[in-house]
């Protein structure tokens, strides 16, 4: 398999190699981290009002929340800040992720590094902002009806630990379509295996709903579960198009041997 100069094929690369080169790019993500951290940080307040923002506004007026640590409100920013860091540096820290598997593509699919980075960096961005505007405030309703009797009293670490559970994990199923894509690319999977196997993905699809959703009401997951079908339906037609690339390619390597 062709590589660009410099780089070895992953036949090519030892054991060893393979680690290094992942452990170069996990150092160039964790800088990238640091560096979004420190403007973050300044900004931990008005990021933490924006985060609260989906149950805050089912709370009386003047409502607070409490910490049952000293170092509670400390921990709370600090992760704050690097949660927002992980946000705004996604898009270098996807292109990291392909640097990584870029040795395993052939020199014509690597032009797609581009639309690879939009892509991650689009569906990651959706998927978080579909977990904020709609899963968040809905789960934060349900349990704050439930709990209607009793006086609500908020912890920084409990909320934040309920928060990026819901962001990141409907921010991570909602790149599937990229996963295809790259497993396509390496020839992993096709669309017609996708197709085949479609009735055991609506089982997993709503196995990690019920996982990532706070809530364990059938409404709830099925609002998570449905966009996710729509994703993998998505994936299918990319994985379709993928396949039908790579038969052109191969035909042409045929004709150009002959």
């Amino acid at each position: 398999m062709k590589t660009g100069k410099g780089r070895k094929s992953p036949d090519e690369m030892t054991f060893l190699e393979h680690l290094e080169d992942l452990r170069k790019r996990l150092f160039y993500s964790a800088i990238a981290l640091l560096i979004g951290f420190f403007p973050c940080w300044m900004f931990r307040e008005k990021l933490f009002e924006i985060l609260s923002r989906p149950v805050m506004q089912y709370l009386p007026a003047g409502t607070k929340f409490s910490f049952l640590t000293l170092t509670a409100p400390f921990m709370m920013y600090l992760k704050i800040a690097f949660l927002a860091s992980l946000f705004f540096t996604a898009p270098f820290l996807f292109l990291q992720v392909w640097y990584f598997v870029a040795p395993g593509l052939y020199q014509k699919e690597k032009k797609y590094v581009i639309p690879f980075v939009i892509m991650t960096t689009f569906f990651f961005a959706v998927g978080a902002a579909f977990g904020y505007f709609v899963v968040f405030p809905f789960a934060c309703k349900f349990f704050l009806g439930i709990g209607k009797d009793f006086q609500a009293v908020l912890t920084p670490d409990q909320y934040l630990g309920f928060s990026i559970k819901v962001l990141l994990g409907i921010a991570a199923t909602f790149e599937t379509p990229t996963l295809v894509f790259l497993l396509a690319k390496m020839g992993l999977i096709t669309a017609g295996w996708m197709i085949r196997n479609f009735k055991y993905a609506v089982l997993l699809v709503f196995v990690i709903a019920a996982v990532i959703t706070p809530t364990p009401d059938a409404m709830t997951q099925s609002i998570v579960a449905i966009p996710m079908l729509a994703l993998y339906g998505l994936s299918i037609l990319i994985a379709l198009v993928v396949g039908r690339g790579k038969k052109r390619a191969r035909a042409e390597r045929t004709d150009q041997a002959g």
